[in-house]
């Protein structure tokens, strides 16, 4: 077999491979033996591969034009079955009339010549002439019935040939879209005595249906939409949970729908009256045989006297109202009507409240739960995080107060704290952050204080007689001050602010907890509960800060007196250290705006006590050990310094300065801590009491070298 890689290799390459004899292991042997090399090997694949891609488009090719010959041709089998349909049609219609009018002539000839109608009434004895008109009658409605199968596609299973199903009215109709008004499809609807088949229209078969819909007339509302041009000549279906609008094609049409609708749905609702009180109806109890014993016969009439009648044990279930409860019910679910609903409801139970259970009861009762069930889960969408929460929790006050009234008030209060958990987490989520930490607390404080306030307000007002539900308001409560708190630790403590920041956001977040006491709920202490640890955490490290940097300041300390250069910063540091509570500051100043302390001790005395200041207002008894280490340890670290200098200066005038400056600090500084302390906290430190004592046993024995601890 020849290999040609030339000009027209391709051509040839197509007819050796599409050839009936062709072996692939032959030619890819013949291939390798002709083959120079490599590239030979490369080219020829490359031939193969771009025959490959046009055989491959050009098979597309075919199979879209067999595809498009299929369309083309299933259109015209289409076509073809609908016009079969349209000749059946009129063929069905043609023997109707037909029919008729062959029945009426033989009527008129009956009329005209009595002798021949007595002779066709002769060849049927047993069918009088009545019976022959009312046969004929339900002949007909069960020809339409045919006729109404046939043309609607998939209904057939849905309404079964039965004797007692007739149809009563049709006619085409335009579906509209309930939100937008905005015109959906056309379809033809078909009211039979016990229910509404709703059909679409093929679009390529006339006068053929497929089904859509099949509604009966037991839960079916109907509903009159006025007329807002251009939308008018408009009714509505309601089918719980689902409403249908559709446009008649003028008004005349409108009202006769309306009044057959009506019409049928009465005649159904007194065909089932007529059956239960049928099924109500005692029956007669069987003769007992007759007894030869005169005394038996006494007894038998006293027990009947003791007996109730049968007839006064059987409930009137033919009110109009309890007939037409299970419709009215799926209306006001329809229409949002809650506390219409519940209404029926509890006439209903009221109504049926001491009367024996029979099986009319417990039709009427399973009919009447459905609906129950249908509007506990329209409430329960109502309350779920999944709706709108606008509207603050007063919005919630309608499905509420219904599940409450439908004997479902643990879920009722379950749905409900759920709904405002979402609405606070979302209205914190929503929170713009600003650059301000504080400015941001205000704003969170206010935005979730106020949310759980109102949340309070109306759990009272909507489960005030049903007291086991406050334990899980408490536990709802806490849940939500834990997800405060995340909030405000996350910005106050996580970003590294100022212990006064700090302070100050704490103050704002107590001040806010504090109104709700106004309604007996004080939630002070979870606060406190969950903001120890990062409480805590801010006093240790803010302490570390003053330690290190008292530190770094005795490490550099030359005990020289401090000029301040201008009048107005010594005035300035007299006010600073009025502020901290040292009011015999001025026996410590000299001329010329000299101070005759150390930098140190006055950076010291003031860091000190700014420490003390934000402390308290941090302060909760669960950090009253936490803050007073702290302090003893700041003070340790200032003592133990000037003892230190004290024992190590040689110099006798730094030395006297040295001990000025104690004095300063043991007589002035320590006890304004001490006072300041127990005013804050409401008890006096004993530790803060043996430190000050134990500089006093330094100043009597300065030159002692016991160290202060």
């Amino acid at each position: 077999m020849a290999l040609s890689l030339g000009e027209g290799g391709g051509s040839r390459l197509r007819r050796q491979l599409e050839s009936g004899g062709f072996a692939a292991g032959e030619y890819v042997k013949q291939l390798s033996q002709q083959s120079d090399g490599d590239r030979d090997l490369q080219e020829h694949r490359q031939r193969i591969q771009a025959l490959s891609e046009e055989t491959a488009q050009s098979l597309k090719r075919n199979v879209y034009q067999n595809y498009r010959q299929f369309i083309e041709t299933a259109r015209e089998i289409s076509y073809l079955e609908s016009e079969m349909y349209q000749l059946s049609h009129i063929l069905t219609e043609q023997k109707g009339i037909m029919e008729a009018v062959t029945q009426a002539l033989l009527l008129q000839a009956d009329r005209d010549d009595p002798a021949l109608g007595a002779r066709r009434a002769a060849a049927d004895p047993f069918l009088p002439l009545s019976a022959k008109e009312a046969a004929a009658s339900e002949e007909g409605r069960q020809r339409t019935l045919t006729t109404l199968l046939e043309k609607v596609e998939g209904c057939r299973d849905l309404l079964p040939e039965s004797p007692g199903k007739y149809l009563v009215y049709n006619g085409d109709l335009v579906e509209y879209d309930a939100d937008h008004m905005a015109q959906i499809q056309r379809v033809h609807a078909f009211l039979m005595n016990d229910c509404l088949l709703v059909a679409t229209a093929l679009p390529n078969r006339r006068g053929a249906y497929r089904y859509d819909a099949l509604y009966p007339l037991d839960g079916l509302a109907v509903v009159n939409v006025k007329d807002n041009p251009p939308m008018k000549d408009m009714f509505k279906l309601l089918m719980f949970p689902e409403s249908r609008i559709f446009q008649a094609e003028n008004a005349k049409i409108k009202k006769e729908w309306l009044e057959v609708l009506e019409e049928t749905k009465r005649n159904r609702a007194l065909s089932e009256k007529r059956r239960l009180e049928q099924e109500a109806l005692p029956r007669p109890a069987p003769t007992p045989p007759e007894s030869t014993n005169p005394f038996e016969e006494d007894d038998d009439e006293e027990e009947e006297e003791e007996e109730p009648s049968a007839e006064e044990e059987v409930v009137d279930l033919s009110l109009e109202w309890i007939q037409e409860l299970p419709e009215d019910l799926d209306v006001c679910i329809a229409q949002r009507d809650f506390e219409g609903a519940v209404d029926l409801l509890d006439k209903l139970n009221e109504y049926l409240g001491d009367k024996p259970v029979s099986q009319p009861v417990k039709e009427l009762r399973a009919k009447v739960d459905e609906r129950v069930r249908q509007l506990t889960d329209v409430l329960v969408f109502e309350l779920s995080p999944d709706r709108s929460l606008r509207g603050g929790p007063r919005a919630t006050r309608r499905a509420v107060s219904q599940l409450i009234r439908l004997g479902q008030s643990t879920k009722a209060c379950e749905l409900f704290l759920k709904n405002r958990a979402a609405a606070v987490q979302t209205a914190i989520r929503q929170l713009r952050i600003e650059g301000a930490t504080l400015l941001y607390i205000h704003k969170l404080c206010h935005v979730f204080f106020t949310s759980l306030l109102e949340t309070a307000r109306e759990f009272e007002t909507d489960f005030a007689g049903n007291n086991g539900c406050y334990s899980a308001f408490v536990v709802w409560a806490r849940s939500s001050m834990r997800m405060f708190v995340d909030a405000f630790s996350k910005q106050v403590f996580d970003s590294k602010e100022s212990l006064s920041t700090a302070a100050e956001c704490v103050k704002v977040a107590k001040e806010h907890c504090k109104q709700l006491s106004e309604i007996g709920l004080d939630l002070t202490f979870i606060i406190h509960a969950l903001l120890v640890k990062d409480i805590k955490g801010a006093l240790q490290s803010y302490k570390d800060i003053i330690i290190e940097a008292t530190k770094h300041r005795n490490s550099e300390e030359m005990w020289r007196r401090m000029n301040l250069m201008t009048p107005e910063a010594l005035g300035k540091l007299r006010e600073e250290m009025r502020s901290c509570g040292v009011g015999n500051f001025d026996q410590y100043t000299g001329d010329d705006c000299w101070v005759n302390l150390s930098y140190t001790v006055v950076a010291f005395t003031k860091q000190t006590m700014a420490f003390l200041e934000e402390a308290l207002k941090l302060y909760f008894p669960e950090l009253h050990m936490v803050l007073l280490e702290s302090l003893v340890e700041i003070i340790l670290v200032a003592v133990q310094h000037v003892d230190y200098s004290l024992r190590c200066e040689q110099d006798p005038e730094k030395k006297a300065f040295i001990r000025q400056n104690a004095s300063f600090l043991y007589e002035t500084v320590l006890p304004v801590v001490e006072k300041r302390f127990e005013e804050g906290v409401g008890k006096p430190a004993k530790q803060l009491q043996d430190l000050r004592n134990a500089s006093r046993l330094m100043r009597v024995n300065p030159e002692s070298t016991t160290s202060v601890v």
